[in-house]
């Protein structure tokens, strides 16, 4: 059954249509697979990058005779080039090809790492942590965006699921790196190497894989959408015939063809409707989805965990311990959500996430509420009322993994029309990126005024509205071809 798709728009037709069962017949299932992992490899950067930090900071205090804030300023300052690479990487990736960006994005890690380690001052340091922000800020939302644009409908979330799994692993890897560095050298402080401090070599240590994932993408094809949308239908032919076999390839091409508009290259003024000027709609639930992943409150878990159970009694030890559950936890959740993405689909799982949230955040809260401040005036839970709190935070980072946290990038990278696929995802990723700084800048100051139970019922509030966000404003996108994207 074929699908005739209208200049700009795509006919909303039923999953599977458009010629998926001869697509799916001449897949070259292990092409896809290599080439998506190759890309994948930017999520473990990702989380790498983001996770190296917190074993570095005494040896930044240290060597640059940095106060609080401007260490604190040292630390969050990746932030701000997270936010800059995801919004302009979506429009220069329209320019300039996906391909092309995730190789900038490789040379900006490689960089930033070989930098962060060799920074004699904070000025220095901030330079190359922004940069290697610009790298994760790229990455984030061209990895997904590849994926998707290069695998087949039928199971396109899980290859894009496994974007999520790889930046766990690779703050995992960080945390471990970053423990086996400290255990040899003594300290964080001390030299280790060469002459060098072992705070320096944490940074080093991703050299490693920034340079296997800049030479692996040089085996990959670049996204046959986007060579169509550029005006290069040979090569964009030539790629899909690689990918599904040549009998698909015509009929996928002409499909993506009419997908696009005739009378110009995708740009940041397609995302307004030209009818009436303003933003479409589309637009404004992938800016939706991208902020509410943050407003539930989970990086406050992965920045703050080990401040956070300190501060209501557990050891620094224990807490330690629990942020090690937690990523195991984390990581078991996402592979869940890998295997059901494709079978239950995007909008269940939100949905079903965002009830799990909501009620876990909610029994934190109250659990928190019944903390009593002991002799040295910090926080402190009963037996009972701490194991609760545990296992509902636990809780909470197992609906987070299984739902929001890879379904939200599977969902941007797959929900935009063609026309608008780059520029919706720079919008929605720089909100991404704003709304996970405002949370982390918050917390310590929520800490303060309303206590943990206050901030946790905040998260609840907002983890509870995204319920009836899922529900009224999500489409689901399971089983279409990306030509039949509406927006």
């Amino acid at each position: 059954m074929n699908t005739t798709v209208s200049s700009g728009a795509a006919v909303d037709a039923a999953p599977g249509v458009a010629g998926s069962e001869s697509l799916h017949a001449e897949t070259n299932h292990g092409l896809v697979i290599a080439i998506s992992g190759v890309a994948t490899i930017g999520g473990f950067l990702f989380g790498f990058d983001s996770g190296v930090i917190n074993g570095t900071v005494e040896g930044l205090q240290t060597a640059f005779n940095s106060d609080s804030a401007g260490t604190g300023f040292n630390v969050a300052s990746m932030l701000l080039g997270c936010a800059i690479g995801a919004f302009f990487a979506g429009t220069l990736a329209d320019k300039y090809g996906r391909k092309a960006l995730l190789v900038a994005s490789a040379i900006m890690f490689i960089v930033s790492a070989w930098g962060s380690g060799v920074a004699t001052g904070s000025l220095e340091f901030v330079f190359y942590r922004i940069l290697g922000g610009l790298a994760v800020g790229a990455a984030s939302v061209m990895t997904p965006a590849y994926i998707s644009e290069v695998a087949p409908a039928a199971y396109r979330g899980r290859l894009a699921t496994v974007q999520q799994v790889a930046i766990i692993c690779g703050l995992t890897a960080a945390f471990l790196s970053n423990y086996a560095i400290a255990k040899f050298a003594g300290a964080s402080t001390t030299e280790f190497w060469m002459g060098f401090e072992a705070w320096r070599w944490m940074f080093w240590i991703e050299l490693i894989p920034a340079a296997i994932f800049l030479i692996g993408l040089y085996f990959i094809p670049e996204s046959p959408r986007f060579l169509v949308a550029s005006g290069r239908g040979d090569s964009a032919r030539s790629v899909l015939t690689r990918l599904f076999g040549a009998r698909a390839a015509a009929e996928k091409e002409r499909d993506i063809r009419g997908s696009l508009a005739d009378d110009h290259r995708p740009s940041l003024s397609d995302l307004k409707d030209a009818k009436t000027g303003k933003l479409r709609s589309i637009v404004w639930v992938g800016i939706g989805l991208a902020v509410f992943q943050q407003l539930v409150g989970i990086n406050v878990v992965f920045y703050y965990g080990a401040v956070l159970w300190q501060s209501v009694g557990f050891t620094e030890s224990d807490a330690l311990l629990i942020n090690v559950v937690s990523g195991a936890v984390s990581i078991a959740a996402v592979i869940t959500a890998l295997i059901l993405v494709d079978k239950i689909g995007r909008k269940p799982l939100l949905w079903f996430g965002s009830i799990g949230m909501a009620v876990t955040l909610a029994i934190m809260a109250v659990s928190f509420s019944q903390a009593t401040l002991d002799e040295t005036g910090s926080l402190s839970l009963s037996n009972t009322i701490g194991t609760v709190a545990l296992l509902a935070a636990n809780g909470y980072v197992v609906f987070f993994n299984a739902s929001w946290g890879p379904v939200m990038w599977v969902m941007l990278g797959e929900m935009f029309p063609n026309q608008i696929r780059g520029s919706g995802l720079a919008v929605s990723g720089l909100a991404q990126w704003l709304a996970n700084f405002g949370i982390t800048l918050s917390f310590p100051i929520l800490l303060v005024s309303i206590q943990l139970s206050g901030s946790y019922g905040i998260y609840a509030l907002c983890a509870f509205i995204s319920i009836f966000f899922v529900s009224k404003f999500v489409r689901e996108t399971k089983g279409r071809e990306l030509e039949q994207m509406q927006g």
